[in-house]
């Protein structure tokens, strides 16, 4: 599953910005220290980012602004990433479209990683894609992604694409070794306040004032806050 896969099945930005912040909401309880998935409701004065690492070289952020979204994803065992070749060079096709309103973000030093040799900072890459306020859907550049792994859009957005309690449980149960509790998830997709049972569901182990202090900092909301 390519970006071309993936980008059909996303919702209108509002939505991906809930659904992320569902995401991270849920990682939160179930570590509160090492978070897969993460929201940063403060990324800047005008800006949110939901941020995702999978902690072995993989990672990607969605910048939601008042002129869009902005995404990019980097797989490192893809053939797309700029240090794949002899030579450090974005993936072609990979950035060239991106719009004027978007361009800071692909050389965000947060994005970026030094190209070893001194030249400077090369974007972090292998997917890229975006929506403008006014976009009816979601769009990417004109890349030509290679057989096998690809760009690797499959395991780097395939939860968040999927969008579903069901998709989040198989991801958990497999990533934190331990059954998770669905109506408890179900419970944080629907954006229903999060109580100290619903924690306590997740996590049995978590402190539920700390969660619910984190969860605030999202921008989720918490019972009695």
């Amino acid at each position: 599953m390519s970006v071309y896969e993936i980008l059909p099945v996303l919702p209108d930005v509002p939505a991906l910005r809930e659904r992320c912040r569902a995401l991270a909401v849920l990682e939160t309880v179930m570590d509160l220290h090492e978070q897969f998935f993460a929201y940063a409701a403060d990324w800047s004065e005008t800006e949110e980012a939901a941020l995702m690492d999978d902690g072995s070289g993989d990672d990607y952020a969605i910048v939601f602004s008042a002129a869009g979204a902005y995404a990019r994803g980097f797989a490192h065992e893809s053939r797309m990433s700029p240090w794949a070749g002899e030579d450090v060079v974005v993936w072609p096709g990979l950035v060239d479209a991106v719009p004027e309103a978007f361009r800071p973000y692909v050389t965000e030093p947060a994005f970026c990683d030094d190209d070893g040799d001194g030249a400077g900072p090369v974007p972090r890459v292998t997917v890229v894609f975006w929506r403008e306020a006014a976009d009816e859907g979601w769009r990417t550049g004109p890349v030509e992604v290679p057989g096998g792994y690809g760009d690797g859009a499959r395991d780097l957005f395939g939860v968040l694409a999927a969008g579903t309690a069901e998709a989040y449980r198989d991801f958990a149960e497999e990533y934190h070794e331990r059954p998770v509790d669905l109506d408890a998830i179900r419970h944080v997709f629907a954006r229903r306040p999060l109580t100290g049972d619903v924690v306590k569901a997740l996590n049995p182990e978590a402190d539920p004032a700390a969660v619910a202090a984190a969860v605030a900092a999202t921008g989720y909301p918490v019972e009695g806050r």
